[in-house]
């Protein structure tokens, strides 16, 4: 990419776009093309088509999609499945009808089987059954990257995709029922800890399932340089690693460390300042017991991330307390 090219950033407004578009403006990247959801319907095929016609950008980053943990991805598969889909279907035909340069695709590490091998390689992919709480999530990321893969082998363009682990960082959604785990329990310590005092009982945050499930975050910042990164490797090397089918045409983007649940829980507590108890609802559904990327491809490409668990929830926290009155609740 050149510093003056047209970029576009599908999905500017939420947490991912804006990281993306916080990382371009930084490197100095100064063309970017930002419609938000009241300026652009991406589920809408003639309104995109016509956005590509009039703006005609060389590169794009398609960051939009509909995101939720699993409440929200048991609440709603048909939404998660459907405007998944019709957003793909219509950002990554339109940049092949016009000419992008190259594509980048944000998949999820949720493509991978439930049972994979830890850490999940990218030879992973369709070796197993899904993890059935986000499976209609997963499928159209499946079938985003698998729609890059197929435009590359027929049609010669430079589409790839970076499977993220699990993101988290300032612009999440912060909602009790509909967001990830790391920004649910972010908002409930910080609620527990201003809430006034309860003379009966001491106060208590109770958390879904066993706390023994590992997961993996990754800065959400980290996540954008380490999308940068891809869009500006050399010819060469991109033909070389993501565009050589069968080789995978994505690349998984995590820290390749994880922590349990549990863990995750008292570092958040330390994070917001919470003194209070801390339990754990056996009843409610763990998911996925444990879900680590093996991040060695990209390390061998000549990227890792930088931000520890620890500074990036700092960070985040740091961000609601100055967000609080925009902040999604």
């Amino acid at each position: 990419m050149q510093k003056d090219s047209k970029i576009y950033i599908a999905g500017a407004e939420g947490m991912v776009g804006s990281a993306l578009v916080r990382r371009l403006k930084a490197g100095g990247y100064a063309n970017l093309l930002t419609p938000g959801l009241a300026q652009l319907d991406l589920t809408d095929q003639a309104a995109v088509a016509a956005f590509f016609a009039a703006e005609q950008p060389e590169y794009v980053f398609l960051a939009a999609a509909m995101v939720g943990g699993i409440h929200a991805n048991n609440s709603y598969p048909a939404d998660f499945i459907h405007v998944n889909l019709a957003i793909q279907n219509n950002v990554i035909h339109q940049a092949w009808r016009h000419g992008v340069k190259r594509l980048l695709f944000l998949g999820s590490s949720c493509i991978y089987p439930r049972d994979a091998a830890q850490p999940i390689s990218e030879a992973a992919l369709l070796t197993g059954p899904l993890e059935p709480t986000n499976a209609p999530y997963a499928l159209a990321k499946i079938a985003g990257l698998t729609m890059c893969e197929s435009y590359n082998r027929q049609h010669g363009t430079q589409f790839v995709a970076v499977m993220p682990t699990n993101l988290y960082g300032p612009g999440d959604n912060f909602h009790p029922e509909n967001s990830h785990v790391l920004p649910a329990l972010i908002r409930r310590f910080h609620e527990a800890k201003t809430s006034g005092p309860d003379l009966q009982q001491p106060k208590r945050v109770v958390i879904w399932g066993t706390g023994t499930p590992m997961r993996e975050f990754l800065y959400v910042d980290d996540m954008a340089d380490g999308c940068v990164f891809i869009m500006e490797l050399d010819d060469a090397t991109l033909a070389a690693e993501l565009l050589s089918y069968p080789k995978p045409c994505f690349v998984n983007l995590g820290t390749g460390v994880d922590v349990t649940i549990s863990e995750l829980a008292e570092t958040i507590m330390a994070a917001v300042g919470f003194e209070g108890d801390l339990a754990f609802d056996p009843s409610k559904p763990d998911g996925t017991l444990r879900k680590l990327l093996d991040v060695s491809r990209m390390q061998t490409l000549g990227w890792q991330a930088n931000v520890s668990l620890k500074e990036g929830i700092e960070r985040t926290y740091a961000w609601f307390l100055e967000n609080q009155g925009r902040v999604r609740l």
